[in-house]
Formats: C-alpha cells, sequence, structure tokens
C-alpha cells in the first residue's frame, strides 16, 4: 500500500502529484502528516512542500483546463474531508493525461463528485458571509468567531474586507484555530492559543467588550423581534436557510 503523506497545504499537495509522476509511484491514499496511518501502511513517503514542483504542475493543469476549472480544485481542497485528497488526485492525474479538457465529462464519477464538493464548498463560504456576527472589543476591534463545516475563510475574507473597510476586524475559525485580522490597510493570517470567549454562545467575554456593545446587541435583538411577522414563522423552511450550528453565533438567536 503506498501512502503519500503531505503537510495538508495546498503547495504539498501539488508537490504529491509532481513526485507520483517523477517517482511512476500512485498512492493509494494521501494523508495528512497530523493523521494516524491506516493499517497495512507497506511504503510511505514524505512529500515536502516544494514550490518549483508545485507552479510546475500547476501551470501544466492550466493549460488544460480553464481558469474556472483550476478554481474550483483550489475550492475544492479547502473541504473537510478525508476522501478529498485523492478525488483532486484523481481528477488532475485524468486532466493533466487527457488529450482534451474532462471539465465538462460529468459522465466521469470524479468530474462528478469534484463538482458537487464544489457546491458544497461555496454555499459553507456564503453562509459565513451572510451569518458572521461582530461584536466590538475594549480595544476598537469587531470580532467574529465562526466554526464552518469546511476551510471556507480564505473564501470569505475578502468580502469582509471589501464591506468593512474602515473598521479593523478580526473573522477567526474557532475549530481550525486560526483567522484573519484586518488592520485598516492589509489582512494578515492570524492564530491564537486560547481566545477568551463562551463557546456554548459564541460570545467575547464582557470585561473584554466596548462599552456600548451590550446596548448595540440590545437594540439589534429588539429590531429583529419588531420585524418578525409571527404569522409568517416557518421553522422548517428558517433552520433549513439559516442552519442550526450558526445560531450560537447570531446576535438575535440571544
Amino acid at each position: 500500500m503506498n501512502i503519500f503523506l503531505y503537510d495538508a497545504s495546498f503547495e504539498g499537495f501539488l508537490t504529491v502529484v509532481f513526485e507520483s509522476y517523477r517517482l511512476k509511484i500512485v498512492p493509494d491514499t494521501i494523508v495528512e502528516e497530523a493523521e494516524v496511518l491506516p493499517l497495512f501502511s507497506d511504503n510511505v513517503l514524505h512529500i515536502s512542500a516544494d514550490e518549483q514542483k508545485a507552479q510546475r504542475v500547476w501551470k501544466g493543469l492550466k493549460k488544460k483546463l480553464s481558469p474556472a476549472a483550476c478554481s474550483m480544485i483550489s475550492v475544492v481542497f479547502l473541504a473537510d474531508d478525508p476522501s478529498i485528497p485523492m478525488l483532486l488526485f484523481r481528477y488532475i492525474r485524468k486532466a493533466i493525461d487527457a488529450p482534451k479538457s474532462i471539465e465538462t465529462n460529468f459522465g466521469d464519477s470524479d468530474v462528478l463528485e469534484a463538482a458537487k464538493w464544489y457546491k458544497k464548498v461555496g454555499r459553507e463560504a456564503e453562509r459565513v458571509r451572510q451569518f458572521v456576527r461582530f461584536q466590538k472589543t475594549e480595544d476598537d476591534i469587531f470580532f467574529a468567531p465562526v466554526a464552518p463545516l469546511h476551510n471556507v475563510l480564505p473564501l470569505a475574507v475578502e468580502h469582509f474586507a471589501d464591506r468593512f473597510s474602515d473598521q479593523k476586524w478580526l473573522v477567526y475559525d474557532t475549530r481550525r484555530k486560526y483567522g484573519f485580522f484586518y488592520d485598516l490597510q492589509t489582512t494578515v493570517e492570524v492564530t491564537f492559543d486560547h481566545l477568551q470567549i463562551n463557546p456554548r454562545i459564541g460570545k467575547i467575554n464582557p470585561d473584554m467588550m466596548a462599552e456600548d456593545e451590550s446596548l448595540f446587541q440590545q437594540m439589534w435583538k429588539a429590531y429583529f423581534k419588531s420585524m418578525t411577522i409571527k404569522e409568517r414563522i416557518n421553522p422548517k423552511l428558517h433552520r433549513q436557510n439559516m442552519p442550526r450550528r450558526f445560531w450560537r453565533y447570531l446576535t438575535e438567536k440571544h
């Protein structure tokens, strides 16, 4: 059983593709370095991310696929599912080896599956854009915790940079323990060992809030309540459009 270990980065994944061609070895599975190896691991190859090798693969893909299909690959890679590396590996190998583009060949199971994952990840990114709620801290930073199903912050962060360019903000993925901070000029990735938030309701500790934050939250809840038409409440449709797992972060739900 051939197992390729990589560092979970996109650059590392593309390096895996390069090394597979170079070594003429097709992996049976591709595993992140932090994961537990499967049983019967006969041949384990540790693949170190290499920017030049990754770029060679990416340039090759651009010759075989449209910009939309290349974008699809980078988006699907963000899906939080152990099957994704092998799915994309098969997709990329087929794209490189085929005499013509495979991107619309939905009769191929891998092409179809990649398209499905693209929609799933895209929907989750849109939910993050819709359901993030910022809380103002005492040092005038607007903070928003979120725990999406997939690693979609890289897809959503540009939206916040465009919409909230006049204020400092931090959107943080509590599941993957990283986020993006905007300081009015640039957006940088950040990590913290500990976050002072209540995980049950997704709120920062009261002593970290700005003086007027609690008032604004009460005003928002009052507005939300006044705009609700009780006769038109549809719980099933409500949960479908606004999944319950996001409710802990919504001010109007507390």
